[in-house]
């Protein structure tokens, strides 16, 4: 048997301008900062006191590329349909217009680098 895996600390996505993707979590999301090295690793959460995992941003990732094809990163939201208008105001667009499944709604859409992004609000029970 393997050792025991503890948490799940952070999901990284490379990123070519830090500024940018920054302004676009913090701004666009509504993501908070907790933790910064330099400007080249950047964390951000729900909430400063939020646990678990963080999405980082790192722009000194050898042998990636922003936006290349894989995984996504799915965010929560209790306000799917305030969140999808506040994103398209400010000109994201999605590459999977929101849908309403029996479990969920969800939608699919880009950072700035094209690193794939996943909205999500689980339905009531």
């Amino acid at each position: 048997m393997p050792p025991k895996i503890t948490a799940l600390p952070f999901f990284v996505y490379p990123v070519s301008d830090m500024d940018r993707a920054c302004a676009f979590y913090r701004d666009g999301l509504g993501l908070v900062e907790v933790a910064r090295w330099e400007n080249m690793w950047v964390e951000f959460a729900p909430r400063a006191d939020a646990p678990g995992p963080v999405i980082a941003l790192a722009t000194q990732m050898a042998h990636t590329t922003p936006g290349a094809p894989g995984g996504a990163v799915a965010i929560e939201t209790p306000d799917f349909e305030g969140m999808v208008a506040h994103l398209k105001s400010r000109g994201v667009t999605f590459a999977m217009e929101p849908a309403d499944t029996t479990a969920c709604h969800f939608a699919r859409f880009h950072d700035p680098d094209g690193n794939h992004l996943v909205l999500h609000r689980i339905h009531d029970a």
